[in-house]
C-alpha cells in the first residue's frame, strides 16, 4: 500500500474514532452527571458554575432513598417481575421458534406472518383491552397482571427462529439417527449453539420490563405492588420540593441492575450481533 493510500486510510480511521468518541461522550455524560449529582446537597445542585466533582459528598442521599420510601419493596417487585418475564419469554420464544424453524405443519408460514404482524400494533392500542381483561380476571394489583401479558414476545420468536434456521439440517438428521428426540435436540444441541441470541433476547426482556412504567402504573394501586420506575415519583415534588440529590441517588440504584446484567451477558451479546445471520422468511 502506497503512502497516500495509507494516509487516507489513517484519516478515515481517525474520523471514525472521533465520531464514535463523540457519540460515546453523549451517552456517558448524562449518566456521569446523574452520578455526580447523587452525592451533592440541595444547594450544590443549583450552584453556578456547576461542578462535576461534589465539594462535599452527601453519602446520606443513598441512605435516605431506603428510609423515605418503601424502596426495598419496589426493588423486590421489579426484580420478581423482570426475572419472571425474562424466564417466561425465553421459554415461550424458544418453543415457538423451534416449531416455526424446525417443524413442518400446514399453514406454518401463514401463521408465522400473522404472528409477526402483531409487532406492528402499537402497545397503546391494546392498553385498554388488556386492562379490561386483567380486571375481568381480578388480577389488578397482583403480580399476574405485571407478568402474564408479557410472557410471549413476537420479536423474540422472530430473532430466535432466524438463529435456529442457521443450524444445518444435517446436524438434526445425524442426531435423530443416534436416537435423539426433538426435545433433547433442542435442549442439548440447538440452545448451546444459539446461546448468543438467547442472551440478547434475555437482555432485551429484562431491560424492557425493568424500565416499564405505564403498564405497572395502570394495573397497580397499592405501594406494596409498585415497581421501581413508579417509585421514583415518590422523590419528585415531595415535602419541601424535589430533593434532587436523593432523586438522583435513587435513579443510580435503579440503573445498576441493568448495567450489571449487561456486563454479565456482554460477551455473548456482542457475539450475537457479529455472527447471527438472517434468512428470508
Amino acid at each position: 500500500m502506497n503512502r497516500p493510500a495509507r494516509l487516507r486510510r489513517g484519516l478515515a480511521n481517525a474520523g471514525w474514532y472521533l465520531l464514535v468518541g463523540v457519540l460515546a461522550l453523549a451517552v456517558i455524560l448524562p449518566f456521569a452527571w446523574m452520578l455526580a449529582t447523587s452525592f451533592k446537597g440541595q444547594k450544590e445542585v443549583f450552584s453556578f458554575p456547576p461542578t462535576w466533582i461534589p465539594q462535599h459528598f452527601e453519602w446520606q442521599n443513598y441512605l435516605q432513598v431506603w428510609q423515605e420510601a418503601p424502596f426495598a419493596r419496589y426493588f423486590l417487585n421489579s426484580t420478581i417481575v423482570a426475572l419472571a418475564v425474562t424466564a417466561g419469554q425465553l421459554t415461550s420464544c424458544v418453543l415457538a421458534a423451534f416449531a416455526f424453524a424446525r417443524m413442518n405443519f400446514k399453514g406454518k408460514n401463514f401463521m408465522f406472518l400473522l404472528f409477526l404482524s402483531t409487532t406492528m400494533i402499537s402497545t397503546q392500542v391494546t392498553l385498554i383491552p388488556s386492562y379490561l381483561i386483567m380486571k375481568q380476571l381480578d388480577w389488578i394489583d397482583h403480580y399476574q397482571a405485571l407478568i402474564v401479558p408479557f410472557l410471549a414476545n413476537a420479536f423474540g420468536v422472530f430473532m430466535i427462529r432466524q438463529s435456529f434456521r442457521t443450524i444445518p439440517r444435517e446436524l438434526e438428521e445425524a442426531a435423530r439417527l443416534d436416537g435423539c428426540g426433538r426435545l433433547r435436540f433442542l435442549v442439548q444441541i440447538l440452545l448451546p449453539l444459539c446461546r448468543p441470541i438467547l442472551a440478547s433476547q434475555g437482555l432485551f426482556a429484562f431491560m424492557g420490563n425493568w424500565n416499564s412504567y405505564l403498564w405497572p402504573l395502570i394495573v397497580t394501586n397499592s405501594d406494596s405492588m409498585r415497581t421501581l420506575q413508579i417509585g421514583l415519583r415518590y422523590f419528585v415534588s415531595g415535602e419541601g420540593g424535589t430533593q434532587w440529590g436523593v432523586y438522583m441517588a435513587a435513579a443510580v440504584l435503579v440503573s445498576l441492575p441493568v448495567i450489571a446484567v449487561y456486563f454479565l451477558v456482554q460477551k455473548t451479546f456482542i457475539e450475537s450481533m457479529a455472527t447471527t445471520g438472517l434468512k428470508d422468511i
